[in-house]
């Protein structure tokens, strides 16, 4: 499992970088307003994915092993369109978007909805390695293009970050559908009965949890926004942008996990799996985060503009939440891999919860300190949640939480495969 976890670390390394030193240069050349706004174009791209992913998103990655590929292509294509036309209709009655951006997002979301079914049918055939040099590669054509078109007369903008995605989105598209066909499928399988009931079921649950916990990631977005103004929340996402790059080997290490929990069929195997990517996810967590704090506000106005100040004490409230969703990350995947979404969704219910209540009060009273503090209230209710429901199921006790030498002797042996 572990070497494609490092692939999977290596790729995501990149994108994370990637994407920094795209928010760099935005916030150098457009300033925090600048960064607001690009803000909201990615989130609004994002919502549209979650209804998209109902039937194309994670729950693929179940199936792939379990139905012939055309059977779960052809309805999650159709979905991907439905779920466009949808979002035109939705951004046409709420300003969730900059003025004159809502087409391109609704075609840029459409283009993610046809590569993120590429990409997990990829994954569910457990093709990482493939999954990784495309999404990596995604991440150098948005920086590159993006560089270029904003320095160019008239490109310092928000529509220069339009038109890099789309030559990011096309790139990703064509490399995922071309890697797609390029290896045969596997053994002829016949058709599965009910496939669409169980897809959009699995899918169901795996997006409810999913947008309940994009709105405790991004609910905080509009409340600034709303109170603070776009500034403030450039400033806002900065800070989340680098505490959740501490989520970088817990996401690289729960992508491999939902595969490998899939395609395992042994509970006591599936436990183990899912202990060791929690240790490891925590310890790798907390120390990024160490790494970020210890770093002046200076040095992060000196990389992101002179506009965004205060990131570091915004860091310090994210930190114990950022690694409480880091133990989180194990848990989800491994719901997901066994079939129980609907545990994920009730721990980001839980979580949502904390975040509508905690956010309506604090963030009109404290601004981005108190959306900070709001998002480390809501990550833990989620992660205690988890940790309770994966601790009756398993039969796994608090002390298997708690790394030892047996655990280094596990991931020796893996990384020696």
């Amino acid at each position: 499992m572990i070497r494609p976890a490092i692939g999977s670390v290596i790729a995501r390394a990149w994108t994370t970088l990637a994407n920094l030193l795209v928010i760099m240069v935005a916030g150098h050349l457009l300033g925090a307003e600048g960064l607001g706004a690009i803000s909201l174009v990615v989130l609004a791209i994002t919502l549209i994915q979650l209804l998209n992913n109902v039937v194309g998103g994670g729950a693929l990655v179940h199936l792939v092993p379990r139905a012939p590929l055309p059977a779960l292509l052809r309805p999650a294509y159709g979905w991907a369109v439905l779920t466009a036309l949808v979002a035109f209709a939705v951004l046409q009655l709420l300003p969730l978007v900059p003025e004159g951006l809502s087409g391109h997002v609704v075609v840029l979301a459409l283009m993610q909805s046809f590569y993120t079914i590429h990409l997990n049918m990829l994954l569910g055939r457990q093709r990482i390695a493939a999954y990784n040099r495309i999404t990596a590669l995604h991440g150098l054509v948005l920086l590159v293009v993006f560089a270029m078109l904003i320095r160019m007369p008239g490109g310092a903008s928000v529509l220069s970050y339009v038109q890099a995605s789309y030559a990011a989105f096309a790139t990703t598209l064509g490399l995922s559908a071309w890697a797609l066909v390029q290896r045969a499928p596997g053994p002829a399988m016949p058709a599965v009965a009910g496939l669409l009931r169980r897809m959009v079921t699995q899918g169901l649950h795996v997006q409810g949890a999913n947008a309940m916990q994009l709105l405790n990631y991004r609910f905080a977005y509009y409340l600034i926004e709303h109170f603070q103004g776009l500034a403030a929340l450039g400033v806002y996402s900065v800070a989340t942008q680098l505490a959740e790059g501490a989520w970088l080997v817990p996401r690289s290490l729960g992508m491999v996990l939902y595969s490998a929990v899939s395609n395992e069929s042994t509970a006591e195997r599936q436990r183990a799996l899912t202990l060791t990517v929690f240790k490891a996810s925590v310890a790798a967590a907390a120390a990024a985060l160490l790494v970020a704090l210890l770093l002046p506000d200076a040095v992060y106005a000196l990389l992101f503009g002179a506009e965004v100040h205060g990131v570091r004490p915004l860091l310090a409230c994210l930190a114990p939440g950022i690694v409480a969703m880091a133990a989180s990350q194990a848990y989800s995947h491994y719901f997901s891999g066994v079939g129980r979404n609907v545990h994920n969704a009730i721990g980001s219910g839980l979580g949502l919860a904390a975040t509508i209540g905690a956010g309506l009060v604090l963030v009109p009273s404290w601004g981005t300190a108190g959306a900070a503090l709001t998002a480390s209230l809501a990550y833990a209710v989620n992660a205690m949640y988890q940790s309770w429901r994966f601790i009756g199921l398993t039969g796994a006790s608090a002390r298997d939480h708690w790394p030892g030498r047996a655990d280094l002797d596990r991931l020796r042996r893996l990384v020696g495969r």
